[in-house]
């Protein structure tokens, strides 16, 4: 049998930071294969001379792989990370409780085309220049989603990405239907919205 202390094992070389792929590559065959006569094992025990793969550790070659090895993982942590956050603000947004002012239906009315007066009074930096057109309840709306505008807080730490436009559709989904279950009487409107915000 061999000399245990010149040898290492493909296990004891995966464990040196090595990949199956870079095992192949750049060792090749194993020095020693065959059955251990100590024990039964189903595979054969493969065996790398020590000298040989520290050798190769130092070429530029195992460094170009070993770096190549290091950025797919930081890349993969990243996207799990990543997707750790996302799932957390989704969640966040899911459980959030959504609080929408109450208010008098004329209070409502009044709030509701001050603040499409003054959208409009923007001029061509507004959405809309001149008069204001459209019903009612549109306005109504949009000044309900405009005092709730506190929420998208919920959104920091999303940039970008798919995940972020999805966490906004949702909370844009979420503020409608709370808007739309505090006055029955906007919920056509918003879900306009929510069908239009879809698409």
């Amino acid at each position: 049998m061999t000399d245990r202390w010149l040898y290492v094992s493909g296990a004891g070389v995966l464990r040196r930071g090595w990949t199956e792929a870079m095992v192949r590559e750049l060792l090749g065959l194993p020095d020693v294969q065959g059955r251990d006569p100590r024990r039964y094992a189903p595979a054969p025990v493969r065996l790398y001379l020590l000298a040989r793969v520290e050798a190769v550790e130092r070429t530029p070659e195992f460094a170009a792989a070993s770096a190549a090895l290091a950025r797919a993982r930081r890349s993969a942590g990243a996207g799990l990370l990543a997707g750790r956050r996302r799932a957390a603000v989704l969640a966040a947004i899911r459980a959030e409780p959504i609080e929408v002012p109450r208010l008098p239906a004329a209070e409502l009315e009044r709030r509701a085309a001050r603040h499409r007066h003054l959208l409009t009074a923007r001029g061509p930096g507004g959405r809309e220049a001149g008069p204001p057109a459209g019903p009612l309840a549109r306005w109504q709306v949009g000044y309900l989603r405009q005092a709730l505008v506190r929420y998208e807080t919920l959104l920091d730490g999303l940039y970008g990405d798919v995940g972020r436009r999805e966490a906004e559709r949702l909370l844009r989904r979420r503020l409608y239907e709370a808007i739309a279950a505090a006055y029955p009487a906007l919920a056509g409107e918003c879900a306009r919205r929510i069908a239009r915000e879809s698409a």
